[in-house]
């Protein structure tokens, strides 16, 4: 069971008027680019909290978590409104198997994600582990509209930083954009032009594809995966892909 420890908001970086990054001072100890804590707030009988992958890497000095706001919710309203100064609370137990470590050897890493499930891979790609183990990266980034595009900064210093070793694919499916590609990942791939944008195929050969996200992207690109004759990693049984569901 987690311990909680106590936390100070160094930052809060709104998206929009519905998405937000907390940055968040406070040593959780050793974990590793990709995985998850839990943040919450105290309640009269206890600690109401829920995960939230890490954006930062572990050798940053600050935690960072980007999440939506969910007006009904009880939680994310309120971490929504906290500013600079603020106490918040984050288990001490850093979880999660959506790391490098954990993936099989091959030539191709893809990364899929949809809206703030862009959120651990980031960290990842902020490390080096990754651009060691696998010849060629690629980051497919699926959101609704273009003013949800995060982190655009970041993604294009490490596209200049990695050269061709790194591929980015913008997804954006309810509005046009000229950079980016307009239809749910699944149609993407059936009709080929997910792969052609990146210049990778994505195969049982020399791939494995992680993904982070909404439930319906996760079902319906793991669908699309197993007909490739690609199945769930686990453990005891290697596979061709890994998932975390934010929902």
């Amino acid at each position: 069971m987690a311990n909680w420890l106590d936390g100070k908001v160094v930052d809060n970086r709104r998206l929009n008027e519905y998405l937000t990054s907390l940055i968040i001072d406070v040593d959780i100890g050793a974990y590793e680019a990709g995985q998850f804590v839990r943040v919450g707030l105290p309640e009269a009988d206890g600690v109401l909290a829920r995960p939230y992958s890490l954006v930062n890497a572990p050798e940053e000095p600050y935690l960072e978590v980007y999440f939506n706001i969910v007006e009904e919710g009880p939680l994310s309203p309120r971490l929504f409104d906290l500013q600079a100064g603020d106490q918040v609370l984050v288990s001490d137990n850093p979880s999660g198997f959506l790391t490098v470590s954990e993936i099989p050897r091959c030539r191709h890493l893809w990364m899929v994600a949809t809206g703030t499930g862009i959120g651990p891979f980031l960290a990842i790609l902020k490390s080096e582990a990754v651009w060691q183990k696998f010849d060629r990266v690629i980051l497919c980034y699926s959101v609704s509209y273009t003013s949800e595009l995060a982190y655009q900064d970041l993604i294009g210093q490490i596209r200049a930083q990695r050269g061709e070793q790194f591929g980015y694919v913008p997804i954006v499916t309810r509005e046009r954009h000229d950079a980016a590609l307009g239809k749910r990942i699944t149609a993407l791939m059936q009709d080929g032009s997910l792969e052609a944008f990146a210049g990778v195929g994505i195969n049982a050969a020399d791939s494995h594809v992680m993904m982070c996200g909404s439930s319906n992207m996760i079902t319906d690109v793991s669908a699309e995966l197993n007909a490739r004759d690609m199945k769930k990693h686990r453990r005891r049984d290697p596979g061709h892909y890994t998932t975390e569901k934010y929902h």
